[in-house]
């Protein structure tokens, strides 16, 4: 147990009833994983205020309460401590609470609306390679050394994450790197975690169901840099029109990498094709494995991150050129018959699916046609939904419409939202087909030698949400098998 004036210590108190010498076994801000002589933070969410269930709490056990708004009525024993903001205090004392994991190992953070996952996963993977024993928190998964641990969220709430972090601490981890949402930074999830270095990919339409306007996105996403001390670095892309803005408050050292004019770390593409990238990388050439313009900027996020942490250029590159991505990121499979190429891309925003399609474009050798298998999520920002639709009708020869992950939405509302305002002659390139698995079918159906079915939106997922229940699917494996049947 850990007492808990030795976790409050950092925390803004309004007003105090009880003691401050008690023991703490426990921490969480989930009224129903509190046990005996456990510590409850009430934080008010989007969709529930936990000082609703401070009662729950203490009746599991809870002996320490933290909150914004005293309760009517109190009980002997238990201390409640009132503080303006519940949701920052959650995260100093959460951290405090696992032993400061982030004083023990360097803590990376990548944001970004795009390219979050694949950064973070190529540091992690390069830096195992590298023989340094390193944690991954990302939308995929979440990695302590070896070991597996399954993601629900691309940032975890505060005790999941600062319980995580300890795990990393406790395996011998030297680095963890960490993936980190807008949703993340606006709700305080990483309140009281001490960066050694952070990581801007770009910014573009997306979360503004949350965030309301793209003016507020920014702002929330620049916070994260603004919050970074002297003794971290900051690296952002210079190409993207908002990059020098993220970094303008920061007291970090400042790093920019670009494909276009000058930066600290500058690369050039020579070759992009299905066999990888060709780059130059501050004059050296060197051969990657994945592909296409946006990964040649995450490669040269992971490489700036590198050598900001002390690695040598050399060994960098060499470990990084043997190194693929990220499941669902540009995870292509080719079918026996006809050699049809078949796609499948996590790109869930207007841009994301405009640089998947441009990649595509830059690989066809001829006539081959592109066809896009894509849907927009329910309960989720509806203003993209008309742009991803223009997106996937004008660059591609085909396009077929279907469900993602409705959740509570109906599908066919989803899909008329992405279907309006196209023009006539894009509508002709337009098929609607609300099951996803025969979306997909159709797609292999009406491909023919060579062509390029991109499946968009879902990626490394292995489920689909709708009306409340996760019901198990998963694109490359339905592709897969829609080429088997097909070279039946």
């Amino acid at each position: 147990m850990i007492l808990l004036q030795d976790i409050l210590y950092k925390v803004r108190i309004k007003s105090l009833v009880g003691r401050t010498d008690v023991g703490i076994a426990n921490i969480h801000i989930d009224s129903r994983l509190i046990q005996d002589n456990g510590c409850f933070i009430a934080i008010k969410g989007a969709s529930q205020d936990g000082h609703e269930f401070i009662s729950s709490a203490i009746a599991k056990g809870a002996t320490v309460v933290l909150c914004e708004q005293m309760p009517a009525e109190t009980f002997d024993g238990v201390t409640y401590v009132q503080t303006e903001n519940a949701s920052i205090a959650a995260g100093i004392m959460a951290h405090a609470f696992y032993g400061e994991p982030t004083q023990h190992l360097k803590l990376i953070g990548v944001t970004g609306t795009n390219g979050k996952t694949t950064v973070a996963t190529l540091l992690y993977k390069l830096f195992m390679a590298m023989n340094v024993s390193s944690g991954l928190i990302s939308t995929v998964n979440n990695m302590v050394g070896e070991e597996m641990i399954p993601s629900t969220h691309t940032t975890p709430d505060v005790i999941t994450l600062n319980a995580l972090l300890k795990k990393m601490v406790d395996a011998g981890c030297e680095y963890a790197f960490m993936e980190v949402s807008s949703h993340a930074i606006h709700q305080q999830r990483i309140s009281g975690l001490q960066f050694s270095g952070g990581i801007f990919t770009n910014i573009t339409h997306d979360h503004l169901d949350y965030h309301k306007t793209f003016d507020e996105y920014i702002r929330v996403k620049k916070s994260f840099f603004d919050g970074m001390g002297a003794t971290a670095f900051a690296i952002s892309n210079m190409d993207d029109r908002n990059g020098s803005v993220m970094l303008q408050n920061t007291s970090a050292d400042k790093f920019y990498y670009s494909l276009r004019s000058v930066a600290d770390f500058k690369g050039r593409i020579i070759d992009n094709s299905l066999s990888g990238l060709q780059m130059l990388v501050n004059e050296q050439d060197v051969h990657f494995r994945l592909i296409g313009e946006f990964n040649a900027y995450n490669l040269l996020a992971v490489y700036a991150a590198a050598i900001c942490l002390g690695k040598e250029r050399l060994d960098v590159l060499q470990a990084l050129s043997a190194i693929t991505g990220a499941e669902g990121r540009f995870d292509y499979i080719v079918s026996e018959h006809n050699s049809i190429i078949g796609i499948v891309d996590y790109a869930h925003t207007p841009d994301a699916l405009l640089n998947v399609l441009s990649t595509i474009k830059k690989l066809q050798k001829g006539g081959e046609q592109v066809i896009t298998v894509v849907g927009c999520g329910g309960d989720r920002d509806s203003t993209k939904r008309k742009l991803m639709g223009q997106a996937a009708a004008e660059f591609s020869n085909r396009a077929i419409f279907t469900s993602d992950n409705p959740r509570s939405e109906d599908p066919a509302k989803i899909l008329r939202d992405m279907a309006e305002g196209l023009t006539p002659v894009l509508q002709q390139k337009v098929l609607t087909i609300e099951d996803r698995r025969e979306a997909i079918r159709a797609a292999v159906m009406m491909a023919k030698h060579e062509d390029i079915i991109l499946v968009a939106g879902k990626g490394h997922e292995k489920y689909q949400e709708i009306k409340g229940q996760r019901i198990s699917f998963d694109d490359k494996q339905v592709l897969t098998q829609a080429f088997r049947e097909l070279n039946k």
